[in-house]
């Protein structure tokens, strides 16, 4: 969709009484409007986004996951895009800007970090990494089955997928203190486990978190909940 047809595409939902409508009821005089609402410009904006990721051009496709909107996400969307990360960067742009922010973040953590792929697998711990700062009011429980799933996977030896690990493990620890408490203590017990990347995983984790300066949020604290190890 070039520049010419989208002003086209606006010029045809021109509407003089929503231009009426807003500015009456909503108090919204704006210069040069077409009476256009919210809800018609997603649809735009959503389509453009798709065609720039159907353009195959990197970049292009870097803007789609900036355009298009969480709350119109679907699946097959997910799944087919998913496929395409060929790096960190248009891997990390939706993961976090996008999937992280979807009603289907919880069910692609659970998929996707048992994936073989690198690139798929860590779509699924960037994601886990983004929604500990994206959900603010979900409680610990849910991220208390992330735990076991990052250290089923602290043997990937892969750069990127361990890295991910890495980042959901302390961003899990920072949400709140609780959480903090229970990242700690399985930081301690991947510690112990022979591997180098796990190795690793554990001891920068153990790191971050034990600085008195490390940049705690307080999202929903329900009861504290012992830990079992």
């Amino acid at each position: 969709m070039k520049f010419e047809d989208v002003i086209q595409r606006l010029e045809g939902l021109k509407d003089t009484e929503k231009i009426r409508v807003k500015r009456e009821k909503f108090g919204i005089d704006a210069n040069n409007s077409l009476g256009i609402y919210h809800k018609d410009l997603k649809v735009i904006a959503n389509e453009l986004a798709i065609q720039l990721f159907e353009s195959g051009i990197y970049e292009a496709r870097i803007l789609c996951s900036k355009m298009f909107r969480p709350a119109d996400i679907t699946e097959h969307l997910m799944e087919k895009w998913v496929r395409t990360f060929e790096n960190w960067e248009i891997c990390d742009s939706f993961c976090m800007g996008l999937f992280a922010k979807s009603v289907f973040a919880q069910q692609k953590i659970l998929e996707w970090t048992s994936r073989e792929r690198e690139f798929e697998k860590r779509a699924g711990f960037v994601i886990m990494a983004a929604y500990c700062m994206a959900d603010k009011v979900a409680d610990n429980e849910i991220f208390e089955q992330f735990f076991p799933i990052i250290e089923r996977e602290v043997t990937d030896n892969r750069l990127y997928v361990k890295k991910a690990v890495n980042w959901a493990l302390r961003n899990m620890g920072k949400r709140n203190p609780d959480l903090k408490i229970m990242a700690i203590t399985v930081s301690n017990r991947i510690l112990l486990i022979d591997s180098k990347p796990a190795k690793w995983i554990a001891r920068n984790a153990l790191s971050e978190l034990g600085k008195p300066t490390v940049n705690m949020l307080n999202y929903p604290r329900p009861l504290y909940k012992t830990f079992i190890s």
